[in-house]
């Protein structure tokens, strides 16, 4: 189930701004999302390190995509709050590693913490918290 999941994550980032970020979806389940982004020149901050928030924007959009997972049908999600600790810069030319998983799955809101990893250094570690959006009644 992982691998056709994660194919059908992919396909839905063609053409927004996960695909021009250029995340690629390794594996993903309700529980558990792993991706990677190459860290590209256009993505990097002098000199030749990742940008700050090239790496939020990557921990933002693994979040989402764990709370969308675990949502009730038709309901969406925003994100609340983010805080992000840097330890370590991503170099130009290498790929960071991106794992998120929940701390909470509530009715209403749910709070996702992503680990973003090049090689065995941590980079980041994002907290973020995602509302819960009702089904929006379709009369309106």
């Amino acid at each position: 189930m992982s691998d056709e999941l994660t194919t059908t994550l992919q396909k839905t980032t063609e053409g927004l701004f996960p695909g021009l970020l250029g995340v690629r979806f390794v594996t993903a389940t309700k529980e558990r999302i792993v991706a990677e982004l190459l860290v590209r020149r256009d993505l990097c901050t002098l000199p030749g390190r990742v940008h700050g928030g090239a790496l939020m924007a990557f921990a933002d959009t693994l979040g989402a995509y764990g709370a969308v997972l675990n949502l009730p049908e038709g309901a969406g999600t925003t994100t609340l709050e983010s805080k992000t600790n840097f330890f370590a810069a991503g170099p130009e030319g290498g790929t960071v590693r991106g794992e998120t998983t929940p701390l909470h799955i509530g009715r209403r809101t749910m709070v996702w913490q992503t680990r973003i990893t090049s090689g065995d250094a941590l980079v980041a570690l994002v907290t973020q918290t995602q509302m819960v959006l009702p089904p929006r009644d379709s009369a309106n």
